[in-house]
């Protein structure tokens, strides 16, 4: 799915359950060497407040060595930054990988276009965990 311009948000399909996805980019995260610094199971927690949630996770991971420079730059991007992965079920039963593109998060922080390499490994982390 192309990216929606006006919020930032790119969304790929995954070809694996929710699970096996999480699985997968916590596997390519560990051998890229990536610190994946949680991971929120909101559907998880929704059920134990007693409410139903089709499977809904989100990554929270980074390099402070490529984030650093991109808040140094502009110290809002802290907001964003450590990078996100949402891997949830829709209510078809896809299983979706959404993520903020780094255009939009350098357009929304104005941080210099030369930083832009420093988060745009969330698409091809993305991209891999789809596969």
């Amino acid at each position: 799915m192309p990216p929606d311009p006006e919020r930032g948000i790119v969304t790929l399909r995954s070809n694996h359950s929710v699970e096996q996805t999480v699985q997968k980019l916590e596997s390519i995260l560990a051998a890229k060497g990536v610190k994946l610094f949680a991971i929120v199971d909101h559907s998880g927690e929704a059920e134990q407040a007693g409410m139903h949630m089709p499977p809904t996770k989100l990554l929270i991971f980074g390099n402070p060595k490529a984030g650093t420079p991109v808040m140094l730059a502009s110290p809002t991007a802290a907001i964003d930054l450590p990078l996100k992965i949402l891997v949830r079920e829709d209510t078809s039963g896809n299983v979706l990988i959404s993520f903020n593109s780094p255009e939009y998060l350098q357009s929304r922080h104005e941080f210099p276009r030369e930083l832009i390499p420093n988060i745009s490994v969330v698409a091809a982390l993305a991209a891999a965990a789809a596969e």
